[in-house]
């Protein structure tokens, strides 16, 4: 079984309001995101929210036990993936781990990182679009001492490099993978002016 996890607790500063609650095919970011980590193989999933927990989770149905509050949110991204980390129940296989300004990704691109992730065993699946490595990227259970244990400058970026040899890497031709949608003007490129 793997936990899903979706990382939603910037300011969102660039964008102007919670990247959450975007709208992408008429529903917001973090709609989409909940919908293509529901999956039999994952078995938790937790959102984890920082500077604007009280508008998304007003705005977006979440179970208690799906949220973690990371009051620590702005020392970055690290911060909210060890606060997720640490929210895990015992015997996940791994983790599926979402951004929230990676939104445009399909469902079927994570069906195929996870069928990937347990076929080849390694302990790291990540997707590549073009030669460039993007996300979501799914880490082994083994590795979670070592995301608790990264350098803040680095991130988990530094757990991927200190496993190169164990990176399965997924070929896309989903652009959405490696698109950081962090800013109006990005946004609005990215989705073709839809609302």
């Amino acid at each position: 079984m793997l936990a899903a996890v979706i990382l939603s607790g910037g300011a969102s500063s660039r964008m102007g309001s919670p990247k959450a609650l975007l709208p992408y095919q008429g529903r917001p970011f973090l709609e989409h995101l909940l919908e293509i980590t529901t999956r039999p193989e994952i078995g938790a999933r937790k959102v984890v929210l920082g500077a604007n927990a009280e508008s998304i989770a007003k705005a977006i149905p979440l179970k208690a036990n799906e949220m973690v509050i990371n009051p620590q949110w702005e020392q970055g991204q690290l911060s909210s993936i060890q606060a997720a980390v640490r929210k895990l129940p015992a015997g996940t296989d791994g983790m599926l781990l979402c951004l929230i300004d990676h939104p445009l990704i399909s469902s079927a691109l994570v069906s195929e990182l996870i069928e990937r992730f347990y076929k080849s065993r390694k302990s790291i699946a990540l997707p590549v679009y073009e030669g460039r490595r993007g996300h979501p990227v799914i880490f082994s259970a083994s590795l979670y001492p070592e995301l608790l244990r990264a350098p803040p400058e680095t991130g988990a970026r530094a757990v991927v490099w200190a496993h190169a040899e164990d990176v399965e890497e997924v070929r896309t031709n989903e652009e959405g993978c490696v698109l950081n949608l962090n800013d109006p003007a990005t946004l609005n490129r990215a989705i073709g002016g839809e609302s």
